[in-house]
């Protein structure tokens, strides 16, 4: 049996890194997030700023992202990071200028959602009950036809039953339709 300490290697960053930078507000907060790859292309590094330098939020902030960063390149997965993130409640959270992401319940999930759909495969968001803006109303066009179609059979069924109470509280066959009711009535002394 190998040592915990044999497992946990560091995979160091390259020198020069590929990443990218995304701003955000959230509730009012901007905030900046720094992801940068590994040399297989995997997240390997975490960078937040939020706030002054120097403020609470700041090194909050600044401790999570060093956290994350430490555990990717001891080799943690990122969905098992991102996973105990989601739907995290404290302020700042609600409206975000990521179309994407429209509302989170706090930067934590906010970080969570962002890198899910950023580094991880679809099946392994879906996974996680996380999907962009376009999938949720791809699946909820999907949705909505099926229950027009629904809708479309109950309103000829209703059309049918109407039709049919016709016949049961007048005995006299189909409805009439408003040109022959008006001669009908017209015809009579």
């Amino acid at each position: 049996m190998r040592h915990l300490r044999e497992l946990a290697i560091q995979r160091h960053m390259p020198r020069r890194r590929k990443g990218h930078t995304t701003a955000v507000t959230i509730g009012g907060e901007r905030l900046y997030i720094t992801a940068n790859a590994q040399e297989n292309g995997s997240l390997g590094e975490l960078f937040i700023q939020w706030g002054k330098q120097g403020r609470s939020c700041s090194g909050l902030m600044d401790t999570y992202a060093i956290a994350w960063s430490i555990a990717l390149q001891h080799g943690v997965p990122l969905a098992d990071l991102i996973r105990p993130s989601l739907d995290l409640y404290f302020l700042p959270n609600d409206h975000t200028d990521d179309p994407q992401i429209p509302r989170v319940r706090s930067i934590a999930d906010y970080v969570a959602r962002r890198l899910a759909i950023d580094w991880l495969p679809a099946a392994q968001r879906k996974a996680l009950g996380i999907l962009t803006m376009e999938e949720k109303m791809d699946r909820a066009s999907d949705w909505m036809a099926r229950i027009d179609a629904q809708f479309a059979q109950r309103q000829a069924d209703d059309d049918n039953l109407r039709a049919f109470r016709w016949k049961l509280a007048t005995s006299l066959g189909e409805p009439a339709s408003a040109s022959t009711a008006g001669h009908l009535a017209a015809a009579r002394p």
